[in-house]
This record gives C-alpha cells, structure tokens and sequence, in this order.
C-alpha cells in the first residue's frame, strides 16, 4: 500500500479546507476494508497523554485543566466527512465511510492496482500551530501500513472576503 496526504500548511480561523488522504493497493491482493484514521500529534501506540487517539479527531487536548471531563476541543471542525453521502448527511450525519470509531472512516475492499481518496472538508477554529497525524490501515482491526504527519499554522486573524457589485464573492481584496 502507498499513501499521500495533503493539507495546505497555513490557514486562517473561519478558513475551509480539505484534508486529503489517497490510498493505493500496490500489492496483488484485495485489501478488505481500507481505514484512515486520524490523530492529534502522532498515532504511535502508546501515545504521550493528551495525544494519539486520546484527543477526538482534528482537535487538541487541553493539558493544563486536568479536571475536565472531556479536555478535548476542536482546532477543526469538521464539516464534511469522506465517503458517499446519502440521506443522513442532509441531517448532519457523518457520510458514507463513518466508523463506530470516533476517529476512524473506512473505504472498504480496495482490489489490487486501485486507488481510494479520502477527502475531509475542514474549517479551522483555533489558532496555532497543530499537528495533524494519519495512519492507513488494510482493515479497522489491522495494523497500520502508511502513516504520516502533516503540521500547520493557522492565523489568528479569518481570511477577508469582498462582495463585487454582481454579487459574487472573492476572497482578498
């Protein structure tokens, strides 16, 4: 298996993006459910506290207020999800590759010489800089085949948006 990620490095507050993740089966067998999963710092077992698969996806932990129940808070959120999108979706729903995982979405089966693409649509909501990490595996209970990091800035201040006279809207300017 080979796999890329992207995510543009620098982004501002408010600003939607996409986390791209493309999988291809180099090897001659059917890969049987094709999974991302997503991880705040890295997705190394064990992970230091408040990283790994502790924090919820595209977030971060807060460390220094140890007695919350949930120190988890988004730097993302998450608006689009990858996978076919049906009739939930409409409703809010996650899209077709949801897991019962929090943190993990599934392609299923990826046949020999085939490439699956990932695409989650994000928009940044805490400024910083923060690390988005990835792990690919050929199933949810498999071991990791691919895995990577990606770090990026996001600006305190959102992106500036004009309104032409016609009514479309551009950003800058």
């Amino acid at each position: 298996m080979r796999a890329s990620a992207s995510l543009p490095r620098f982004q501002r507050l408010a600003q939607t993006t996409s986390l791209t993740i493309r999988v291809r089966n180099v090897g001659r067998v059917t890969l049987p459910d094709v999974s991302v999963t997503i991880c705040n710092v890295t997705c190394a077992y064990p992970a230091p506290p408040g990283e790994g698969t502790q924090a919820a996806p595209f977030s971060a932990d807060i460390a220094a207020l140890p007695s919350l129940a949930d120190p988890s808070r988004p730097v993302w959120i998450l608006t689009r999800a990858p996978g076919p999108c049906g009739y939930g979706c409409a409703g809010g729903a996650q899209g077709g590759a949801a897991t019962a995982y929090s943190n993990t979405w599934a392609f299923g089966p990826l046949a020999a010489g085939q490439t699956a693409t990932f695409r989650w649509t994000l928009s940044a909501v805490r400024a910083g800089r923060h690390i988005v990490a990835w792990r690919v595996s050929p199933s949810l209970s498999g071991g990791a085949l691919a895995s990577g990091t990606l770090s990026v800035r996001i600006a305190s201040a959102p992106p500036s948006y004009h309104v032409s006279p016609e009514g479309s809207v551009t950003e800058g300017g």
